[in-house]
Order: structure tokens, then sequence, then C-alpha cells
């Protein structure tokens, strides 16, 4: 099955047009599109908040990096502030995404 995207009129793909898709080209009504999409995300987004890897295949990986403290200057005044540790999302597409999009040129 192919899912056509030509109908989107933006550069960016919005979770509204993502569940507009799957109600017209896979017949689901507007409301379980919307069910779905909503729990496609928030299933990533509570893996990662757990700090667990999201693999999908095809696509890319999302990995929760934890970075440390470290000095950082505020660029207008040049004063040193710390920045303190937090945890970072990266991604990383996959070689079949990079070959797509590298085959797009």
């Amino acid at each position: 099955m192919e899912i056509s995207l030509e109908s989107l009129e933006t550069n960016s793909l919005t979770k509204a047009q993502l569940a507009e898709v799957l109600f017209e080209q896979i017949g689901l009504n507007m409301r379980e599109s919307k069910d779905m999409v909503d729990a496609f995300f928030d299933l990533i987004s509570a893996q990662l908040v757990e700090g667990q890897d999201v693999k999908i295949p095809g696509f890319g990986n999302f990995q929760i990096r934890t970075k440390a403290p470290r000095p950082g200057r505020n660029p207008r005044t040049g004063e040193l502030i710390p920045i303190e540790a937090r945890r970072a999302i990266t991604f990383h597409a996959s070689h079949k995404l990079k070959d797509q999009i590298a085959g797009v040129l």
C-alpha cells in the first residue's frame, strides 16, 4: 500500500495532516485517525521519558542522551553561566531513509 501526501499544502507535516491521510487513504473515520496518530506519538513520548530508545525500522532511532553540566557564557555580556545537566533527545536516520533522501537529488 502506497500512501500519497500530494494533497499537503505546506512544507511541514502535522498530526492533523497525518490523521487526514489515514482517513482518506486507509478508510478510518476522522476520530479513529486522530486517536491513532495521538496514540502513536504518546507511545513514542512515553518510551523516551522512561529513558528507552525508540527504533523505527526503515526510518531511524530516537535516543535519550544525558548531557553533563558545563560552563557556558552569556553571548551579550560574556558572563560565565553554569549550564545544568540535562537529558536531550537525538535522532539518527536509518540508512534506508538516508538513501531515499539522497536519491531525490
